[in-house]
């Protein structure tokens, strides 16, 4: 979803502590600072502040001798960096708990998503609406992607439906799929996969409690 160069230059970890930077910077200009160091961005999230820094060079952005980044716009670089400014549509399969908790969170604007509708088979929640966006019959979701050029599919569906949900999705002409659901999928060549590990994630957090 970047472009070659920098899908090359910065690796998938650089990538999520630049997204932690970008929090950080927020909270920063909604009290109303107007400069940030390394060091404070490195205190906060408790890595070494080199790591920080060596991040930032990256960045078309210097910080100053005692003075450091300068808040507005090094959030700019950041943004400018991943790819914020450029909106990427989205649509959600799975209408279920995780697929409405999806919808309805507001910040995925803030980083260039935008979440345009949702999906299922259940016919008790078609044709309603979550935070403006409708929820439509999965029937409906090849005809709508092409004609609404939707790059992204984020599955939230069972896990016993996912990989045929995935056949049908790039069947239909999608080509990114945000996977949520507990299941490794099987692509066709030109699929992009991003597998959402919430467990692993979890389990990597709490080992040491082990």
């Amino acid at each position: 979803m970047y472009n070659n160069c920098m899908k090359k230059r910065i690796s998938d970890k650089i990538i999520n502590r630049l997204t932690l930077y970008h929090c950080i910077l927020n909270d920063y200009i909604d009290k109303g600072e107007e400069h940030i160091s390394s060091g404070q961005i490195a205190q906060l999230l408790k890595v070494d502040d080199s790591q920080v820094r060596k991040d930032l060079n990256l960045l078309n952005n210097s910080g100053k001798s005692r003075v450091g980044y300068i808040v507005k716009e090094l959030k700019k670089s950041i943004e400018s960096t991943l790819g914020f400014a450029k909106t990427k549509k989205a649509y959600i399969v799975g209408a279920g708990n995780l697929g409405l908790a999806l919808a309805k969170y507001r910040d995925f604007s803030n980083y260039g998503l935008n979440i345009v509708a949702l999906f299922d088979v259940d016919e008790s929640k078609i044709g309603k609406e979550v935070n403006n966006k409708k929820i439509y019959d999965i029937k409906e979701l090849p005809a709508y992607v092409w004609k609404e050029f939707v790059d992204i599919a984020i599955l939230t569906v069972p896990a016993q439906y996912a990989q045929s949900c995935a056949e049908f999705l790039t069947k239909a002409g999608t080509k990114y799929i945000w996977n949520f659901t507990p299941k490794v999928l099987k692509v066709p060549d030109g699929v992009q996969v991003w597998n959402e590990n919430i467990m692993g994630n979890f389990l990597q957090f709490t080992y040491d409690l082990n």
